[in-house]
């Protein structure tokens, strides 16, 4: 099953403004999703950047979102929607937006579905989630914008 993932300040694969960046005020872009599979019992979310060029960059994760949520508001600041941070490749928690080296590159906002709450603690890496989250997914979907430098 595919959840549908959109956000009024850019469509699928468009630019993302220059707000939600490095180079712009650097806060999240309202998400929106709709059509969570019944059984959903966590949300988890996931940005980065597989064009970065020492290998894909983590911008955002966040896990243990209610399983009500619909999405999240513009710059929604850390622990969104009463999830917990993990870290992004800043070794930070919350969002870190685009800012690419040069060049054109691909941003991923993935959302999954999941049919339990993940034991981790906040902080934890992107690589932790994914491997959490094994055998749990009922649905994802994402969204990718696009940034230039």
């Amino acid at each position: 099953m595919t959840i549908e993932v959109s956000s009024p300040a850019f469509e699928n694969g468009s630019a993302i403004p220059s707000r939600f960046t490095c180079d712009g005020l650097d806060i999240s872009p309202e998400l929106a999703w709709q059509e969570l599979p019944e059984g959903t019992e966590s949300l988890a979310l996931i940005m980065d950047d597989p064009d970065a060029p020492g290998g894909t960059w983590v911008h955002w994760v966040v896990f243990n979102m209610p399983a009500d949520l619909t999405g999240l508001p513009e710059d929604v600041g850390r622990s969104p929607g009463g999830g917990v941070d993990g870290n992004n490749s800043w070794k930070r928690g919350g969002y870190g937006g685009p800012c690419p080296p040069q060049g054109t590159h691909r941003y991923f906002f993935k959302l999954y579905a999941l049919d339990a709450a993940l034991e981790l603690q906040p902080g934890v890496t992107k690589g932790q989630v994914m491997r959490e989250m094994e055998g749990h997914v009922l649905a994802e979907g994402q969204l990718m914008g696009t940034y230039s430098r």
